[in-house]
């Protein structure tokens, strides 16, 4: 197998160094990969003691992934067994539907430990997961031995002997990483919700800019001048809402004075601009006038035998 996968990879080497550490099975545990695939394991676990799932041995199939440990192995189980669906895969925060929780120092023998440490808790809806009667799941922990896998062989021949001693330490061990996966998956579900509902909406965001703006404006010093200069008025916002009024009045009858099409002019200039154009209208009549007049003289001062000459 070392010849089919380059060792400069990553997962590669990983799974090359637990697929050591896991090749002689314990009494509770055993997974190893295919002898032609390194990203696809077979595993068998004992049944946790003082549970439904006791004396049974429940076989199944891990399949990794290429980015493997950053990202979560899929789990499947290939044994019924009454609490996780068979050749599905089971949700778990070690499994590959919660990558989010999943934490890359974990590894296949911590997924194994908290697949037997989960087995005997409540399902609680998630995927994959069955609630069989413990009656029915005691029926199937027997059943169990008489599985015989393609790749493994028969089940009972994978394990060790289970001992009193191993099987109190395996048992609490199982128990205690399960608790503690539950737990970081629920801390880190929590902050994930708590992280959704503190994002505000963009115009949440936008009025509390807004709010944020105008508290700094009221808290600077030229503002806190004016309210200074105020304080003694008893209505200082209404006077300057009637300065206002006022202002925009004056703005009214300029506009008024001035036509749109004479913009920035006021009303007395304009009045002076007309005054000064009849002016200057009437002067010039003037002059033609005159004109006029001084052309009707020069015509009529002469006798008209000098005006005329045949």
């Amino acid at each position: 197998m070392n010849g089919q996968y380059s060792l400069r990879s990553p997962a590669v080497k990983r799974l090359m160094k637990e697929a050591e550490e896991l090749s002689e099975s314990t009494d509770q545990y055993h997974a190893q990969p295919l002898d032609d695939n390194l990203f696809e394991w077979h595993f068998t676990i004992r049944g946790p003691a003082d549970s439904e799932f006791e004396g049974g041995l429940y076989h199944g199939r891990i399949i990794l992934p290429t980015e493997y440990p950053m990202k979560p192995p899929s789990i499947f189980f290939v044994t019924p067994n009454g609490r996780f669906e068979v050749h599905k895969k089971i949700c778990l925060s070690i499994s590959g539907y919660h990558p989010e929780t999943w934490q890359p120092s974990w590894s296949i023998r911590t997924a194994l430990l908290a697949i037997i440490g989960f087995m005997p808790t409540h399902g609680r809806g998630a995927i994959g997961s069955l609630e069989y009667p413990k009656e029915q799941r005691k029926k199937l922990a027997k059943k169990s031995k008489d599985l015989k896998c393609s790749e493994c062989g028969v089940v009972t021949t994978i394990l060790k002997e289970e001992t009193a001693e191993s099987k109190a330490a395996g048992n609490a061990e199982a128990k205690k990483l399960a608790a503690q996966i539950d737990m970081q998956g629920e801390k880190t579900k929590a902050i994930s919700r708590n992280n959704s509902e503190s994002t505000p909406l963009s115009g949440t965001s936008n009025n509390a800019s807004e709010t944020s703006t105008k508290t700094d404006e009221s808290n600077s010093p030229a503002r806190n001048d004016e309210a200074e200069l105020n304080r003694d008025s008893n209505e200082p916002r209404v006077k300057l809402d009637r300065e206002t009024e006022d202002d925009e009045q004056t703005q009214d009858d300029d506009s008024v004075l001035a036509p749109s099409d004479h913009v920035g002019v006021r009303g007395p200039r304009r009045s002076e601009s007309r005054m000064f154009v009849t002016a200057l209208i009437i002067l010039g009549a003037t002059i033609v006038i005159l004109m006029l007049r001084r052309v009707y003289l020069m015509f009529n001062t002469f006798p008209m035998k000098d005006r005329y000459e045949f």
